[in-house]
């Protein structure tokens, strides 16, 4: 565990007031945060992660609030590599609003000195969404640009936006699905936990269909719903007589965002497509609980953007934005 005070120049904050707190695994903030973590960035998440190399956690703190304006957790493998996140679907540096690039930079200053000090040649960052915390994003991606790191990889993300009506902003060919849908007694339904297995089984088999596997085992989804219940949901679209026509796994980020994080359907409901009955529902469900984000993901396979798939969200009046990953080398 260490700390380092540092002044900033041009900083609103007194002098002497700003600390960056050093520490080893996925380790709590010592100040409260001044802002609500994604839950991949929670020391509870990050533990249930497998262990692939030792891990640091960085905060930076602002004395006079008694808070932590920032964090960002990495973890070390013996190759010289740093990695933010480990295992999740983002990692970085979240902000606090009023940050400033000077403040920042003096933080970045300090984490990539003792990533040296760890042997580490090389860091790689996969960040957030811009809809997650577009200020936030945009402050981090420019500093970091400032800072000599480069973009390996640029995604489109699109989200649907609880404040727009949903049914309005899809396109007519999706329009006259959903309405489709509802004609043959389709509806949405949330599924009680106890359903995953059978679930998890369906969303396989409909991934398998498109030539596609699921990126985490059963048990380790399991895990997630148990350790965080709150945070995870299972949605469906039901035939009349209680088939499963669509299913997905849903995910509560923070309280402005509900990730989409594992929709399937089998190949003979295409002419349906209860998906767009099941987001329907899910910007229902996010709207109600006070979520502004619908995140849909992005649409990247290993050789480059899935131009049907990217199709298909702009369909559902999904709104584009940017996700980023960083890299630079430290030597």
């Amino acid at each position: 565990m260490s700390q380092a005070d540092f002044i900033v120049a041009g900083s609103a904050r007194p002098a002497g007031q700003l600390r960056v707190w050093q520490a080893p695994g996925p380790a709590a903030p010592p100040r409260p945060l001044a802002f609500e973590s994604f839950l991949y960035l929670l020391p509870a998440h990050q533990q249930l992660a497998p262990a692939s190399g030792s891990v640091l956690s960085f905060y930076l703190e602002d004395e006079a609030r008694q808070q932590s304006v920032a964090q960002l957790h990495i973890t070390l493998d013996a190759a010289g590599l740093a990695r933010s996140p480990a295992q999740a679907p983002f990692g970085a540096v979240q902000l606090a609003a009023g940050v400033s690039s000077a403040e920042l930079h003096c933080f970045l200053d300090e984490v990539e000195q003792a990533l040296r000090n760890q042997g580490i040649t090389r860091f790689a960052l996969r960040g957030y969404p811009f809809a997650y915390d577009p200020a936030g994003a945009a402050l981090l991606a420019e500093t970091l640009r400032q800072r000599g790191y480069r973009v390996p990889l640029a995604e489109q993300n699109y989200h649907l936006a609880t404040g727009r009506d949903y049914e309005a902003h899809l396109h007519p060919s999706e329009r006259r699905r959903l309405h489709k849908c509802r004609r043959h007694g389709l509806f949405f339904e949330q599924e009680p936990p106890y359903l995953l297995p059978a679930a998890y089984e369906f969303i396989a088999a409909c991934r398998q269909e498109r030539g596609q596997a699921l990126s985490l085992p059963l048990a380790r989804v399991q895990e997630l719903f148990r350790a965080f219940p709150r945070e995870h949901f299972l949605f469906s679209v039901r035939e009349p007589g209680g088939e499963w026509a669509a299913l997905t796994v849903a995910i509560r980020v923070s309280g402005r965002v509900l990730y989409n994080f594992y929709p399937a359907s089998p190949l003979r409901y295409n002419s349906l497509s209860p998906v767009v009955l099941l987001n329907e529902g899910l910007h229902h469900f996010a709207g109600a609980n006070g979520m502004t984000v619908v995140d849909l993901g992005t649409s990247t396979l290993d050789s480059g953007p899935n131009a049907s798939l990217l199709r298909f969200k702009r369909h559902l009046g999904g709104v584009a934005g940017l996700r980023l990953s960083w890299e630079k080398e430290l030597g």
